[in-house]
């Protein structure tokens, strides 16, 4: 199984432009546990990328363990369930909707 760090790489590869146009905005991940991490993700002219740390003023935070960040990505957890239960914090939930569907996330 992939670590909660390379499913997150994996979306950068993953991402179309093409579902949210002229896009740019900046989320960070933390992901606690010991194959998390934190991750900025930038997306911005039509790209996706991601890099380790945290940098820039993000619109969306994303805060989880590696392991509930692993089974919400690998669809061993449902997402809404995670968030309701307190598992996954959202910062800002329509940010996030709006790129699940370019991030592959849906």
């Amino acid at each position: 199984m992939q670590t909660a760090k390379e499913l997150l790489k994996n979306v950068e590869g993953q991402y179309d432009p093409s579902k949210v146009p002229d896009a740019d905005t900046v989320f960070h991940f933390m992901l606690s546990g010991e194959k998390g991490g934190n991750f900025t993700v930038v997306v911005k002219d039509e790209a996706c990328k991601i890099t380790e740390g945290l940098s820039g003023e993000a619109k969306c935070i994303v805060k989880s363990t590696d392991e509930v960040f692993e089974q919400v990505m690998t669809g061993k957890m449902n997402p809404t369930m995670a968030v309701m239960g307190g598992k996954l914090k959202i910062s800002n939930i329509g940010e996030m909707m709006k790129f699940a569907k370019p991030f592959g996330l849906m």
